[in-house]
């Protein structure tokens, strides 16, 4: 992918600010994961870093996309004991 599809994702949060973004500084750092997962990862600690600095942009975040304010929780499954290779994966059983 591009690299403006990743720096239009992060500017997304800073153009729904407005002039809040000229009152402050914004120095970002991040480590691991894909591009696409940094560029989330940045996006969503701007826009929670500018809702605590100006309270009615929580709300405006939250109109325009939840998920400006909010983290996807969702982890890799770890792998269980006596599996083949996936998390959930199962041995084979024969019958005959």
């Amino acid at each position: 992918m591009p690299q403006n599809i990743f720096h239009s994702k992060i500017e997304e949060a800073l153009l729904l600010a407005g002039d809040t973004v000229k009152k402050v500084n914004i120095e970002v750092n991040v480590r691991g994961g894909g591009m696409n997962g940094q560029a989330e990862a940045v996006r969503l600690a701007i826009a929670k870093a500018l809702a605590v600095f100006d309270k009615k942009l929580h709300t405006q975040y939250l109109e325009y996309d939840r998920v400006f304010t909010v983290a996807d929780v969702r982890r890799k499954e770890t792998h269980k004991p006596n599996c083949q290779g996936k998390a959930r994966a199962k041995r084979q059983k024969s019958y005959r």
